[in-house]
């Protein structure tokens, strides 16, 4: 019986990938049902207190839900890189920033353990939903400090505990967890927003002691 819905759930998702591509199916999964209501996009980015002109990666960008409200939040003259290690993901972005007629926004196809950002650095990298998914988390943010420029910082929305539906399969992380990952690859809290109903939204900086310089 388990076998027999595993094949029909597997050929609804072929049917699906031929009917909408499979870039379009992948972004409907990641982003889910009435996310909007629920993610409060807007007031996440305004918490973010971006200003013009500053360089952001989306880490783990996926459809773009946060790239294109990012890119708004930075004006013409500021830059966000949409970074996955999907390259489907990042044609996806590409094909609706250039039908938009975006242009501060830009694809970067990263590896599993390097997000592979420009050696000049960003001002913050900000990631929703994919802290989860990074393995040796300690080493990957330990490394990414070298992307950052000085005073820069790294925000962090992921679903916790509350999030019962995401729990099931283990998509999510416990708060007090990213502390203490981010603590030990080297950065401190800076700030902790309570307003999202069942996801963490945390902020860090790099401690000044522990900041690599940039690759040259």
């Amino acid at each position: 019986m388990v076998r027999a819905d595993k094949r029909r759930i597997t050929a609804c998702l072929l049917a699906c990938c031929l009917f909408l591509g499979c870039g379009k199916l992948k972004q409907w999964a990641y982003e889910g049902i009435n996310r909007d209501q629920w993610q409060q996009p807007e007031k996440v980015v305004a918490a973010l207190q971006l200003r013009p002109d500053d360089q952001v990666a989306d880490l783990g960008a996926g459809g773009g839900y946060f790239t294109f409200i990012l890119a708004r939040a930075v004006g013409p003259t500021g830059k966000v890189y949409a970074v996955d290690i999907d390259p489907d993901m990042t044609e996806l972005i590409a094909r609706r920033a250039k039908n938009q007629s975006v242009d501060n926004v830009v694809t970067l196809v990263a590896r599993a353990d390097d997000p592979m950002l420009p050696k000049s650095g960003v001002d913050l990298v900000f990631t929703s939903n994919t802290y989860h998914h990074i393995e040796n988390r300690i080493a990957y943010f330990s490394k990414l400090r070298e992307y950052l420029k000085p005073g820069g910082k790294v925000a962090i929305i992921d679903f916790d505990s509350r999030a019962w539906f995401e729990s099931l399969f283990s998509h999510h992380t416990p708060s007090e967890a990213i502390k203490r990952e981010m603590e030990q690859a080297g950065y401190v809290l800076r700030q902790e927003h309570n307003f999202l109903e069942r996801q963490s939204f945390l902020i860090f900086a790099a401690k000044p002691e522990s900041r690599p310089q940039n690759p040259t």
